[in-house]
């Protein structure tokens, strides 16, 4: 099968990351995949067979779009089926099916805002959840044939070390430096810890980045907190680090959560719809600092970590076999 997947940049984020498991699997497979991307420091960690083609799909403006449009349709036969990952990407896949007649998909990788933007949503032959919290959030927007998939642990390129706390006292924050990621909440919870011994890494890079770095400052943890921007090895993070703070508001099935549960170390999280399924136990109130702060004050006395479980996942393989049917699917109809 030819398989153009379609994402609007390609710097850093949990789309990317899906695109790149992905993609290679698809590739092992004995598939043809194509990529249009605006572009990004992440395509490095692209299979090397993955044939990438540079369009401005990441531009929200509609002469861009159209200009996508045509470009795709002319080279339209050269793909089986296209897989849209964003917004602007359904709307380009639209345009360019009512021209071509073109196959096209979509994996709804968030709780995007209810509005116009979603209007490709309908049209699409197939749309794909990362979770039922996207589903049901999205639900007056999608079409008959969608189905969810959550998003599956892959195989870390290592395992945790086992250096925990309170021996080993290091924080670690992964992610997007953007405001539903919600690293502030664990600044602010943490400035009220300046009695305990611990630091923070974090990991990533974003809009927010210059904003946090400040907010790091006036709290007076610029000693303890480590600003390390965009980093390709984050197993290796995980392998070394004590603790993960996922403090996030908004996301669709969060792949960090999912990758840290496969190296094994220790996370607390917010309570966010999506990982309630993976959770044993009640998880961190989010956006409330004060919830965070006990919960990292009892953990740094040796208290547990969030109760998550990996058990409870499929493989990205399963994903990626489960994805390959729906494609079929949608093909025969």
């Amino acid at each position: 099968m030819r398989i153009l997947h379609i994402v609007p940049e390609f710097e850093q984020g949990g789309v990317e990351r899906y695109v790149i498991e992905l993609s290679e699997i698809q590739i092992a497979h004995g598939h043809q995949v194509f990529l249009a991307t605006a572009g990004g420091k992440m395509e490095s960690q692209l299979h090397p067979e993955v044939r990438v083609i540079h369009l401005p799909v990441h531009r929200k403006n509609p002469i861009t779009g159209l200009y996508c449009t045509f470009c795709l349709a002319r080279k339209h036969k050269e793909w089986d089926i296209v897989h849209a990952h964003s917004r602007v990407p359904a709307w380009i896949c639209w345009w360019t099916a009512a021209l071509t007649n073109m196959p096209w998909i979509m994996t709804a990788h968030s709780t995007y805002s209810l509005n116009a933007g979603l209007a490709p949503l309908k049209h699409a032959p197939g749309v794909i959840c990362v979770s039922e919290t996207v589903r049901k959030h999205l639900a007056d927007y999608l079409p008959e044939r969608t189905i969810t998939l959550t998003n599956g642990i892959r195989k870390p390129s290592c395992s945790w070390e086992g250096k925990g706390f309170p021996e080993h006292p290091h924080f670690l924050f992964v992610g997007r430096l953007a405001r539903p990621k919600g690293l502030d909440t664990a600044l602010k919870a943490l400035g009220g810890l300046k009695d305990r011994r611990w630091t923070l890494d974090v990991v990533g890079d974003g809009p927010q980045r210059a904003e946090w770095e400040t907010l790091t400052a006036e709290l007076g943890l610029q000693e303890r907190v480590t600003f390390h921007g965009f980093c390709e090895d984050v197993d290796a993070w995980m392998a070394k680090s004590g603790c993960l703070l996922f403090t996030s508001f908004q996301e669709g099935m969060p792949l960090t959560v999912l990758e840290a549960l496969a190296v094994g170390i220790p996370i607390l999280a917010s309570d966010m719809e999506q990982l309630l399924p993976l959770a044993s136990g009640p998880l961190i109130p989010q956006r409330d600092v004060e919830a965070w702060r006990t919960n990292l004050a009892k953990f740094l006395d040796g208290g547990a970590a969030s109760p998550l479980h990996a058990d409870r996942l499929t493989t990205f393989e399963d994903v990626a076999d489960q994805i390959e049917a729906f494609y079929r699917e949608v093909l025969a109809n």
